[in-house]
Parts: structure tokens; sequence; C-alpha cells
């Protein structure tokens, strides 16, 4: 039988709370609310709705990478917001192209690695929690910043950033080890958004508020 996505094993917990939940609502609507049947079986829709939503907000996509050492591909899915030259200060010191990706609760919210190569930093900052399209998200906000050391000695950075509902970032990576472009990352559960920080020689292959899907949608190229 073929399969369109699966579960993300982090969605485990907020699966079965939401399933409880439901179960819960679907009981008190049948034995407490003195409604019409038209609308207990509008709210018993509302809750299997939301069940769904919950659902699907952990699925991760059966789909293939499109792979390209010369390439950076997108990490998430979601929406170009920002492409501006920015002097990055927590790893690099000096002016970098950021291409920020905002993620809306309904994307796929797996993140992948966008090159091959040593991941040489991994720090995890707490922080506040402001819309995440917001350019100030990106330093204020709570986020997991990893840099990537690229085969051919290039070094780019991305940064997992939690939004208004995220509320955990979840990144599986480890400094020395050598990670290949589309292994998963991590995961950011509820509304997101992930920065890239690339060298200023590198030749941008997408514009703003274009859509991009993670493991298929290449950023960039290396000069």
């Amino acid at each position: 039988m073929i399969t369109f996505f699966r579960i993300h094993k982090e969605g485990t917990v907020s699966i079965i709370i939401a399933f409880i939940i439901a179960v819960a609502l679907i009981w008190v609507i049948f034995n407490f609310c003195q409604i019409s049947y038209l609308f207990k079986t509008i709210l018993i829709l509302c809750c299997v709705f939301f069940l769904g939503l919950v659902i699907y907000f952990f699925r991760i996509p059966n789909r293939s990478i499109n792979r390209d050492e010369n390439a950076i591909i997108a990490p998430a899915d979601g929406t170009i917001v920002q492409i501006l030259e920015e002097v990055e200060t927590e790893y690099f010191n000096e002016k970098r192209i950021q291409i920020s990706i905002f993620m809306s609760p309904l994307n796929v919210h797996v993140n992948y690695y966008p090159i091959d190569g040593e991941v040489i930093y991994v720090k995890y900052h707490p922080g506040k929690h402001f819309i995440a399209s917001l350019p100030k998200a990106s330093k204020d906000n709570e986020h997991n910043t990893v840099v990537q050391k690229h085969n051919n000695g290039e070094e780019i950075m991305f940064r997992q950033i939690a939004g208004i509902m995220a509320r955990r970032i979840v990144s599986y990576a480890k400094e020395n080890e050598i990670a290949e472009q589309g292994n998963e990352i991590g995961i950011i559960k509820f509304g997101s958004r992930v920065d890239v920080f690339l060298p200023l020689s590198a030749k941008i292959n997408v514009k703003l508020n274009e859509k991009v899907k993670s493991k298929i949608t290449h950023l960039a190229y290396f000069d």
C-alpha cells in the first residue's frame, strides 16, 4: 500500500493528548449539551477536525531529495519572507546573505540539512515567542543555531526559530558529526521559521514570497 506520509516520533505525546481531549469533548457533547443533533454533529466534527490537524502537523511526507552537491537546499517548507545582506553576530561576525523561511502551522515542520558537510557549531538559545515572520524573531525568539562546513570549505548557518505558537525546538544536530544533504535535523512544533546564512558569493535561486519545499527547492548555489 502506498502511503503519502508518516508521523514524526516527536508527535506521539501531542497526538495522544489531542485524542484524549477530543474524546472527552465528544463525551461531554453527547451527555451534557442540550442542543439539537445538528449542532452536536457540528461540534463533534470540530473535535475530529482538531485531532486531524494535530496528526497532520506531525506528518513526514514521502519526498525524494533533489540532490546537488553545489546547491543549498531548503531546510524547511514555507514562504520566503526575507532575502537580505545582514551582519551575522553569533558566529561569523561578518556580513552574510540571510534567507528566511516562514512556516505556517499547516506547513511540514520537519527540518533537513541543506548541504553535505561537518557540523562544527550547535547552540540552543532560550528566548521570547514573537510572531516568527517578524525580523526581530531571528535574534529575540527561542532558537537553535547550527553551522555546517561544506566539503568545499564554505560554511553556512541555519537557525531553527520558535514562533508565537511554537513552544519546543527539537534538534538532533551534534558537533563534529558528518551530515548528508537532506538528512533530518529535527522539528519545530506549531508555527515557526528557519533562517539560513550564506556566503556573499552565493548565487540566490529564490525570490521574496516564493513557496519552497524542504529537500526539493534549491535556495542558492555556491559560486
